[in-house]
């Protein structure tokens, strides 16, 4: 079944691509499609032997406990390092000079909260997602209805955010039309999670984890190499070739109104510890040992890279100079003996740093500096290594996904069923369901600005989710009733106030001016559900709200021990 399905999936990847060659005419990196098939290959080569070995709705959701904690840390650095880490944060650097690490400097930070506050208690209490962790004393139904209204929210705008990027990438990387590039990304996820489940995602996250830590390396070390291993001369030009000149090298060029720096920055941090496809990944070893190392090893692999995108940014700015061809309408003329990029209509403006300027857009500056430093079939392999970034993470928020469809509303809320083989059923129709989905969403947004999204899944995820798991297993008064309205609340508060911000009621609904001018509502929205949340469980008297206080010692007992927390299955 698996083999004939994985069979099928790549003969219909092949047609569908070799059509669109046929029909778009245009020219295309053989490199690059030599590579994406390749890793098609190898990934559904994975998926069906993980299919073989996923028997259980342990080994579905959670490779049955039994990944180590360095194969988890890279797993879980695959899982995050999305495209838009490597794609946006190195455009981000490209453009706006030091303030692009704003972002990946807010990613970062949300780690070490991850690994002492939630790593530990996380792998104790729950079971397959972080709903049977903040459900473990309070109500089932309401709880885990929240919890899913939650996920499904982060999930669906994150998602919608991965189908748009990647169908643009292939779309501008191969050749291809935009159709045929999201339904190919949505084929292949819905193959990975519904046929290898955890097991598979797992090992595609880490080969994934491996290609873009390795590709990202090389492109740093030479664009070095361009400067002697200097630093200096390496800011030094950036400076020279910027039209921003030395104000890149400052603070506030991004983000200049500190309100929106603070809420940014909040949102960053504590979505990182509430984002659903990263805290599932802490069941997947064996003890909580494991899911400390395991966030470890993901801080260091992360920030390692992050390094690197500063590096690539900066090396865009310091050698796009010497390539015209990568800009719309740009050639080149020698000023002084120093070979510089004009517009052609305008040959007094400078277009380093213009992010409407480059073929492609600042998202390219990566792809493209590949190109200047290690030809075609370098930029050919980083045009794969950026299509499998895309399908890792696609595929961490679709499992995700199901489970919270399967396990915390199916098994938990709705039919209340101890069926562990109908649950399995009930994830891989989820997976098709949210694959589907998922293609459809990508095809709707393609015309629209979804940046946003990623910024409201983050928002959401440091409103919703990380409260109400923070408090539920470090505070003792939370209540189900405070949970659920404090939560609903944040969550409303968030949706609303994004909607009247810059980033859709003026680039969206194309507004003159927005309502209010903050582009981030982290710091109202979280602030709503902790106020919230404490507030209601303190007033809360009912006989539940006495049951969900009884319930912190044996919790909290469990929590710092591990004893009574399941082990690891071994095949």
């Amino acid at each position: 079944m698996i083999s004939r399905f994985s069979l099928i999936m790549w003969l219909v990847s092949a047609g569908v691509i070799g059509l669109a060659f046929a029909a778009e005419g245009k020219t295309v990196n053989f490199v690059a499609i030599a590579m994406f098939f390749l890793f098609v290959i190898a990934t559904l080569g994975i998926t069906y032997w993980a299919a073989k070995k996923t028997r259980t709705a342990k080994d579905f959701y959670t490779a049955g406990g039994g990944i180590t904690g360095f194969q988890n840390g890279l797993a879980l650095a695959g899982d995050f390092m999305s495209a838009a880490s490597f794609l946006g944060i190195a455009g981000l650097v490209y453009t706006s000079g030091y303030d692009g690490l704003l972002y990946s400097i807010g990613f970062l930070v949300g780690w070490p909260i991850v690994m002492f506050l939630l790593s530990e208690p996380l792998r104790n209490l729950g079971k397959y997602t972080f709903a049977d962790v903040t459900s473990f004393r309070l109500e089932q139904t309401r709880i885990r209805l929240l919890a899913a209204i939650g996920s499904l929210s982060v999930i669906t705008f994150y998602l919608i955010a991965q189908m748009v990027g990647a169908g643009k990438l292939i779309q501008l990387l191969f050749g291809i039309p935009y159709l045929y590039s999201v339904i190919i990304v949505g084929a292949l996820m819905i193959t990975y999670v519904a046929f290898g489940g955890m097991l598979a995602t797992t090992w595609i996250q880490i080969i994934k984890a491996i290609l873009l830590l390795g590709g990202a390396t090389f492109m740093a070390i030479m664009v070095l190499i361009h400067f002697g291993f200097s630093f200096g001369d390496l800011f030094q030009t950036a400076v020279q070739n910027h039209s921003k000149g030395e104000s890149i090298m400052a603070p506030g060029g991004l983000v200049s109104d500190p309100l929106n720096a603070i809420s940014l920055g909040l949102a960053l941090m504590f979505g990182t510890a509430g984002l659903p496809h990263i805290l599932m990944r802490f069941f997947t070893v064996p003890n909580a040992k494991e899911a400390r190392k395991s966030v470890f090893f993901a801080t260091g692999f992360i920030g390692y890279f992050y390094i690197l995108t500063f590096i690539i940014g900066f090396g865009a700015i310091a050698l796009f100079v010497q390539h015209p061809e990568f800009f719309v309408n740009a050639k080149q003329i020698i000023v002084d003996n120093v070979p510089k990029i004009v517009d052609a209509a305008d040959e007094s403006k400078n277009l380093i740093g213009d992010k409407k300027a480059l073929q492609g857009g600042e998202n390219m500056a990566a792809v493209l500096l590949a190109n200047a430093v290690g030809g075609p079939a370098f930029m050919g392999f980083i045009s794969a290594v950026a299509f499998a970034t895309i399908l890792a993470v696609v595929a961490g928020l679709t499992l995700a996904g199901a489970s919270t469809l399967s396990h915390d509303l199916y098994a938990n809320v709705i039919a209340k069923t101890k069926d562990e083989q109908k649950e399995i059923q009930v994830s891989k129709i989820a997976t098709f369901v949210i694959g589907i989905l998922a293609i459809i969403l990508g095809i709707v947004f393609e015309k629209q600005n979804v940046a946003f999204m990623v910024g409201l899944a983050f928002a959401i995820a440091a409103s919703v989710n990380f409260p109400i798991l923070l408090l539920s297993i470090y505070w003792r008064n939370l209540t189900t009733t405070g949970a659920f309205w404090g939560a609903l609340a944040g969550l409303i508060v968030a949706l609303v106030l994004i909607v009247i911000s810059p980033t859709v009621w003026v680039d969206v609904f194309k507004n003159p001016e927005p309502i209010i001018k903050l582009k981030n509502p982290a710091i109202f929205s979280m602030a709503t559900t902790f106020i919230l949340t404490i507030l209601i469980s303190k007033i809360d008297n009912s006989k539940r709200a006495q049951e969900d206080r009884e319930g912190f010692e044996t919790q909290y007992f469990r929590s710092q021990t591990g004893i009574g927390a399941e082990g690891a299955v071994k095949h």
